[in-house]
């Protein structure tokens, strides 16, 4: 077999600089088939363009993510405990589960910061994990008007935007991957960007990563001539932020706070205002936005670990935190305080991120987020993996990255109001209801979509009469009343109880609104009354009175045959069910106006 060194003299400068480093790395056995009899020189220019797209893609190019590999391999050889010498204690939290006056204040205060806030979507899934043949954010939060969680982000978005004393676009950065993009970037053109201004929207593809064949951190292959490649995690976020240049852009453009969300938890706005006050209010470098969590829980806790004069607030998966409070402070190992609660709140991977420090430390770092490697060990000697492995990132471990004087903090919601994700098949919720464990899945979204609403309506003093709660082919479900209240309406607490008067839902009803010009005056809606209301801007609508039933949506679960059935969509297959309108009051008005309506006036 002829050297690869002898091809080098046909390669261009920046393909030959690039072999030549990746031989010096002992990476030879990449070109073992280059001169094979049967290799065509297709088959070795995509192998060569590979290489290029990945050694652009990773700061310091891939003789970097070797070095760092046999770095993270080593350590990972010989047992290295990262949280080795660090005494946990409580982090600093700020709780605003109980909806007192502090939380009103909070998110007064970070309505105020609108105008300086992007949001930063983490969108890199498809759903093929719950039956659905597309992107995840392309999944309906809720089926009565089918919203997909793209649109309500943007609505949001939107809603954040006409808050401001001087409305501006509310940049909108978007991670997509391989998977996602292109289908990202026809459901927002398809859609009119849902409203938003297409300059507003910061699309970022996330690469991949070499996978890694051993401690020696030779890189895989997939085939003669294709690297095995695998995601490198949601830290990449943070990477592509500084090699875009867009969050140094964004501070140019005044924008102080970037909040991170996730792509299917459709309660995240609920708590941002808040969240982004909190941080205002407690001068947050890195805010953590957190539930509580029984000791225990599979859900990651967050701690403050210090070592000497070293702190930082971290996430700590579940299985480490217990042993690693047994071995300091706490023989018992992770136990309730005086609230029956851990005292580390869990984890939900959204994050308010102060602006100014994060673009320095994106410097400092080129944007790599403290990566790791966990291989799977086929021999207890740790000296071969089962499979190949690879580095990771993890976007919540951004702390580990602060070298003093920032601050770091928690702000703990009430769960279902903050945290509800569609990611879970209907049978696997259904198994981890069954073990005391959240579904997490469309129903229970869907479910705790409504509840927020009601939650919203029940604070300015409406009275509500809720449906019991029944299973759904083993998931939780509850049946009204069922209450969307869209971003334009009210985006906190006090735009509803400004808007909201008294009145009353029954079990079964259903109310949607969406107008910021809409006032409700002693509304009350029967079982099996639904009113829908869409106020264009510009229209002032005054609603109240009384609606009686007429059959609103009712829901009907789906059979076996309708599982069998190709027809019924995914998006209701997920859930396993279906609403059939049967009566519903619609009011639109379209145009610029003031209006009153009596609902006893109309026919439902």
């Amino acid at each position: 077999m002829k050297s690869i060194e002898k091809f080098l003299g046909s390669f261009d400068g920046e393909t030959a600089v690039l072999v030549k480093s990746l031989l010096a790395a002992d990476q030879a056995h990449l070109f073992e088939h280059w001169d094979h009899p049967d290799a065509t020189d297709r088959e070795r220019k995509a192998f060569l363009d590979q290489l290029r797209e990945v050694n652009r893609g990773y700061p310091g190019g891939l003789v970097k993510y070797i070095e760092n590999a046999r770095r993270l391999l080593a350590e990972a050889k010989a047992g290295v405990n990262p949280f080795e010498g660090f005494v946990p204690e409580q982090p600093d939290v700020v709780d605003l589960s109980d909806f007192r006056d502090r939380y009103h204040r909070m998110e007064a205060l970070g309505m105020e910061a609108f105008d300086r806030t992007a949001v930063v979507l983490v969108a890199g899934g498809l759903g093929e994990r719950l039956g659905y043949d597309g992107i995840k954010l392309g999944i309906p939060v809720e089926v009565l008007e089918e919203t997909s969680y793209l649109e309500h982000y943007a609505r949001c978005l939107l809603a954040m935007e006409a808050r401001m004393s001087r409305p501006k676009p509310v940049p909108f950065v978007i991670m997509t991957s391989k998977d996602t993009h292109d289908r990202t970037v026809k459901a927002l053109k398809e859609n009119d960007w849902y409203g938003l201004a297409p300059g507003q929207v910061h699309l970022l593809k996330q690469g991949l990563v070499p996978a890694i064949a051993d401690n020696d951190a030779h890189l895989a292959m997939e085939g003669p001539f294709s690297l095995q490649l695998k995601p490198h995690g949601h830290g990449d976020v943070h990477m592509l932020l500084h090699t875009h240049g867009v969050a140094a852009k964004l501070q140019e453009e005044g924008i102080e706070y970037l909040t991170f969300i996730q792509d299917t938890n459709g309660q995240v706005f609920n708590v941002l205002p808040a969240a982004v006050g909190v941080s205002i209010d407690q001068n947050y470098d890195f805010n953590s936005v957190a539930v509580n969590r029984v000791p225990g829980e599979a859900v990651g806790g967050l701690a403050r670990l210090v070592k000497g004069d070293r702190q930082m607030t971290l996430n700590v998966e579940y299985n480490q935190l217990d042993p690693l409070l047994k071995s300091t402070i706490s023989p018992e190992g992770d136990v309730a305080g005086e609230n029956g609660y851990s005292l580390f709140p869990g984890n939900i991977n959204v994050l308010v991120v102060r602006n100014e420090p994060y673009v320095r430390i994106l410097k400092e770092t080129e944007g790599i987020i403290a990566e790791f490697v966990n291989p799977k060990y086929a021999d207890a000697a740790r000296n071969h993996f089962k499979k190949p492995t690879r580095l990771e990132t993890l976007m919540q471990d951004l702390p580990k990255l602060f070298t003093g004087g920032q601050r770091v903090g928690v702000s703990v919601f009430a769960r279902s109001w903050c945290f509800s994700p569609n990611k879970n098949r209907l049978e696997d919720a259904a198994e981890k209801h069954e073990a005391g464990g959240p579904p997490e899945s469309a129903a229970t979204a869907e479910s705790d979509f409504y509840a927020a609403g009601r939650l919203r309506l029940e604070k300015a003093g409406t009275e509500l009469r809720v449906a019991k709660e029944a299973l759904i082919r083993g998931v939780p479900y509850t049946d009204g009343p069922r209450v969307v209240l869209r971003p334009d309406f009210a985006m906190t607490l006090a735009e509803v109880d400004e808007k909201i008067t008294g009145g009353s839902l029954a079990g079964s009803a259903t109310l949607i609104v969406e107008g910021r010009g809409v006032r409700l005056d002693e509304v009350h809606l029967a079982d099996g009354a639904a009113l829908v209301i869409h106020a264009h801007p510009g229209a002032e609508v005054t609603v109240r009175g009384v609606l009686k039933a007429a059959g609103g949506f009712v829901r009907e679960d789906l059979t076996d045959v309708d599982y069998a059935d190709p027809s019924v969509p995914a998006v209701l297959k997920m859930r396993g069910y279906r609403y059939r309108k049967q009566g519903v009051a619609e009011l639109c008005f379209n145009q610029p106006g003031v209006y009153e309506v009596d609902l006893e006036e109309i026919d439902g």
